[in-house]
């Protein structure tokens, strides 16, 4: 679909919708296109401004992404910090005190620490509820 800005020969301006150029000629042919305004059927393809995706409009897009992702790594931030201000580190031995956690061989509280791929896994293939904290950039200086 393509969008034709026209004029009659009054001088009303107006726009319209055609499937291409030719489907436009056709259907003036016809006598099938006329004026809203006025009803006049001699009607011409007025100037337009070509549609252009400028550099700027590109920027805006990608400012706007860039936003959002800077939101959503600033909560991701939030509540990294939130679990590592109210849960307990336990460093390498996550994936045991997880274990004893689950099955209720030790007190039920919230724990962080370090697990390696195969620990991860064994977790998961206990039915251990886990989940990986992110560590940001500026957790590491």
């Amino acid at each position: 679909m393509i969008r034709f800005s026209l004029a009659c020969d009054s001088g009303h301006a107006f726009e319209a919708w055609f499937r291409n150029g030719e489907d436009f000629e056709k259907q003036k042919d016809a006598s099938l296109v006329s004026c809203p305004s006025c009803g006049s059927i001699e009607v011409n393809k007025a100037l337009m401004a070509p549609s252009v995706s400028t550099g700027r409009k590109k920027e805006k897009i990608a400012l706007a992404i860039g936003e959002q992702q800077k939101q959503a790594l600033e909560q991701l931030k939030e509540l990294s910090k939130k679990v590592r201000d109210n849960a307990e580190y336990v460093g390498d031995k996550f994936a045991e005190e997880a274990r004893r956690i689950h099955f209720g061989e030790t007190e039920k509280r919230g724990i962080y620490g370090e697990a390696n791929l195969e620990e991860v896994k064994e977790l998961a293939e206990d039915g251990v509820e886990i989940m990986p904290l992110p560590v940001f950039p500026d957790d590491q200086n």
